[in-house]
């Protein structure tokens, strides 16, 4: 069961969360310090890490999942945001340079299947990052914040994950080596938390952060599948008769097509 927007938006606008985001970002700049004329696809609840990386990119999407809900993003701009079925994404073959997966895989009905289906959307040479629970830390086991929700993974099923999906794990990091408390005075030393957590206690990581790229020198077998999920788009509240003009729809241009 995925985590509800409005509770992740919640938590990203509080003291904790403006905490967990930093941890975060820095762990990711350690890893992709800049995507120059790339296109990069947030897969999940991605949005507070994607400011840092879309200036330099030729563009950026943010691909929620049905069952999470979707927030328009970025602000104040034509929206980047698309509601997904992280199964079947809207996206021609190898038409993506890099995607970010972040409160994604642990919610995922069937990882393989998303894995599987990133693989075949990013560009050859493609790489991705995931951002996922780890099962040894503290977050996973407080409800308090949307990463003790899910499923949370250890770093030997990551990568037994990645390579049964062909893809090769690369650099990795750490974040959230501090304590998930609400208390002001564990947020005043969650600098001095985060410089002993690498040092000391690596392992036990409130989240791990791992890249991978896309193998090509193996194959993967190709089945038909057929959707699990039908999305019908609600325009007025069902049983009410609509009063307003019929809307008439065109196509949208091609997401994916270079300027």
């Amino acid at each position: 069961m995925h985590a509800d927007i409005v509770d992740l938006r919640e938590f990203y606008h509080s003291p904790l969360g403006h905490l967990a985001e930093h941890s975060i970002t820095m762990a990711l700049a350690s890893i992709w310090a800049r995507l120059p004329e790339e296109r990069l696809v947030g897969l999940g609840y991605a949005v507070p890490y994607l400011d840092r990386f879309r200036e330099d990119t030729e563009r950026t999407f943010a691909f929620m999942p049905a069952g999470q809900g979707a927030v328009n993003w970025p602000l104040g701009e034509a929206s980047a945001t698309a509601l997904v079925f992280d199964e079947e994404l809207p996206l021609p073959d190898s038409s993506i340079d890099r995607v970010l997966m972040v409160h994604s895989l642990e919610f995922a009905e069937n990882p393989r299947e998303t894995m599987k289906e990133l693989w075949r959307v990013l560009a050859p040479g493609g790489r991705l990052i995931i951002v996922v629970p780890n099962r040894r830390g503290v977050w996973a086991r407080m409800e308090h914040t949307p990463f003790g929700s899910g499923r949370p993974y250890s770093r030997s099923q990551l990568t037994h994950l990645l390579r049964e999906t062909n893809f090769t794990p690369g650099a990795s990091a750490e974040a959230l080596l501090f304590p998930p408390s609400k208390h002001r005075a564990v947020h005043k030393l969650r600098s001095a938390f985060e410089r002993l957590g690498r040092r000391l206690w690596p392992m036990f990581s409130g989240v791990l952060v791992v890249e991978a790229q896309k193998r090509l020198y193996q194959g993967l077998p190709v089945a038909a599948r057929a959707s699990r999920r039908v999305f019908v788009p609600v325009l007025a509240p069902s049983g009410v008769p609509s009063t307003r003009t019929t809307l008439k729809l065109r196509p949208l241009d091609n997401p994916t097509q270079r300027r």
